[in-house]
């Protein structure tokens, strides 16, 4: 299985602007600047979109992981928090603080976090990042 997006960078990289458009449309065009990415002018960024595919692919290996153990979960809210810091000439992807608020029922505190865990370990997302990856984890 592959999955594909496609970036187009028009102009220097401070003052350029950049398209973003996947086969799925979710992204069609969508804009992306040095301004989207480290300031806060409205579009999206790498890191934002990294954090999004982090907490889906996070909650979704969570309900797997919960279903094989016998556990149907009533809600998964998962968000994850990537940071970008300076390193040498350029930034890299330092963490991926992943928080989840969790509704399961009949499950105890000690299994859930066990389950949660190997989420985070197993999450392809999670494998992907050469980041620190935590995980605070709330059972409802």
């Amino acid at each position: 299985m592959d999955r594909k997006a496609q970036a187009v960078w028009r102009g220097t990289g401070k003052d350029g602007e950049g398209r973003l458009t996947s086969p799925s449309g979710v992204l069609s065009n969508t804009a992306y600047s040095f301004k989207t990415r480290f300031e806060n002018e409205k579009g999206t960024n790498p890191e934002e979109l990294i954090a999004a595919a982090h907490a889906g692919c996070f909650a979704m290996a969570l309900a797997f992981q919960l279903q094989m153990a016998g556990f149907t979960p009533t809600e998964l809210a998962a968000e994850a928090v990537v940071s970008i810091d300076k390193e040498g000439q350029g930034f890299r992807i330092t963490r991926s603080a992943l928080t989840l608020r969790a509704q399961v029922p009949g499950i105890e505190r000690a299994k859930f976090e066990e389950i949660a865990n190997a989420a985070k370990q197993d999450c392809p997302v999670s494998k992907v990042l050469n980041a620190e990856v935590s995980l605070n984890a709330t059972l409802a």
